[in-house]
């Protein structure tokens, strides 16, 4: 699996930048993280399928990824990461590419958010 943990330069986005298409079975997922996150892709994947295996052997691209972006509103400025047209379900959000940081349950019809824990890995105690 390719390391998602590189950052890119990506310009700040504006209000209303972002689509999403929300709809009975179709939801979405933002995750808040700071400043420090500014460009590094963060994966998802539907739980329990992370390591499915598809009838050919390969990969079935359980994992979806999306950079953190500074974005840009009324009341000031955050930084996230935007996951649009998702399917209703529990989702791992990956802290890298073996440990989870957190799951959170997106509902069709409706933006799910999760917090990027600010401390050290979860890993460690």
């Amino acid at each position: 699996m390719t390391d998602h943990a590189h950052a890119h330069a990506y310009g700040p986005t504006g209000s209303g930048t972002v689509m999403l298409n929300l709809g009975a079975d179709i939801g979405a997922l933002i995750i808040y993280t700071g400043r420090q996150l500014l460009g590094r892709e963060i994966e998802i994947s539907l739980t329990g399928r992370d390591d499915e295996i598809s009838r050919t052997g390969l990969a079935d691209k359980p994992r979806t990824h999306a950079a953190v972006r500074e974005r840009q509103v009324r009341d000031g400025t955050f930084h996230s990461a935007v996951y649009p047209d998702l399917s209703c379900g529990v989702y791992t959000i990956w802290w890298d590419e073996k440990q989870p940081a957190g799951t959170v349950a997106v509902a069709g019809g409706s933006v799910a958010e999760f917090v990027w824990p600010t401390s050290v890995s979860p890993s460690a105690d």
